[in-house]
């Protein structure tokens, strides 16, 4: 089954040529069954790289689902343009009376900053919490994991020695679940950040399903409320972390090239994707987690799911 998404995105031109079935407005209004509704919170600034990274994901199940893109209402994207924007995304203020099957938190370009300074933190704090009476189950990644972390458990986040920048070998080391179902024992997740979680602040309601001695914590499941904590990128696709790395010997940083991206260490030569399978499976697994668990009547999302 397709996914649909905004009629027009650029980005359904790019997932029709990978095979991801793709439907309309217009054409999805003729079908008789009920789509899981999941929404994007896109808070990077290459808004269409982003979508079209979780579309590809999202879209390869074979369920229907209504993709909705939803960026913070308390922020002017300096990337993307307004037109771009109100074409395709709505507000969180537009959705908030809404309920989601799923939603997902992407990462943003404010690691650096305590999260109490981040223009959009109080709506932020609000986007979370009514994630809780609003969405069956979250997904919060990088950044977004990390806010989440901290609003819902304090989990304290430190600044790593050095930016841990590449394709990495991670472990599984939590108990069955089905998010990881399929996975190999020791997957490789491309990560680009510069913080990690403090192991001592995470409490008995948080369990760590991927590690990395090295780097630190991967993902986490919360045990109190419906949300899954990914820290590093399985949805970026070839070429994310070798443009970040070119971006920045163009701005004369000393950033060394991503560890494991390119074969034999040739930066000349294109990125080898050592994650894409497991990117899959972890969307299709909460993708059908998400199938089998939330209300058919979206309005009792929250009351007792």
């Amino acid at each position: 089954m397709p996914i649909r998404i905004p009629d027009h995105l650029p980005a359904a031109k790019t997932l029709e040529s990978e095979g991801v079935m793709v439907m309309d407005s217009s054409r999805a209004a003729r079908q008789d069954i009920r789509p899981l509704q999941i929404g994007l919170l896109n808070l990077m600034p290459n808004k269409e790289r982003t979508e079209t990274q979780f579309a590809r994901l999202i879209g390869a199940t074979p369920l229907q689902v209504d993709l909705t893109l939803v960026r913070v209402s308390d922020h002017k994207s300096k990337n993307t343009s307004e037109e771009y924007l109100k074409s395709f995304y709505s507000t969180w203020e537009e959705v908030r009376e809404r309920k989601f099957d799923g939603f997902v938190v992407t990462g943003a370009p404010v690691a650096n900053m305590p999260f109490e300074e981040v223009k959009y933190w109080s709506e932020m704090l609000e986007i979370m919490d009514w994630t809780e009476t609003n969405v069956h189950h979250t997904m919060f990644i990088c950044w977004g994991a990390q806010a989440a972390l901290h609003h819902f458990h304090g989990a304290r986040r430190y600044r790593m020695p050095n930016k841990a920048f590449g394709v990495f070998r991670h472990k599984l080391v939590g108990p069955q679940t089905p998010w990881l179902h399929g996975f190999s024992d020791s997957p490789m997740i491309p990560v680009s950040r510069y913080n990690d979680i403090d192991r001592i602040s995470l409490g008995d309601d948080l369990e760590v399903l991927i590690d990395n001695d090295e780097i630190g914590v991967c993902m986490l499941q919360d045990k109190a409320r419906p949300a899954l904590y990914m820290l590093n990128h399985l949805e970026y696709d070839n070429r994310s972390l070798a443009d970040e790395y070119e971006r920045d010997v163009k701005a004369g940083l000393d950033t060394a090239p991503p560890v494991n991206l390119f074969p034999n260490g040739d930066t000349t030569v294109e990125p080898e994707n050592r994650w894409r399978s497991h990117a899959h499976l972890l969307f299709q697994n909460w993708i059908n987690e998400i199938y089998q668990t939330t209300p058919y009547e979206l309005e009792k999302i929250g009351s007792h799911d």
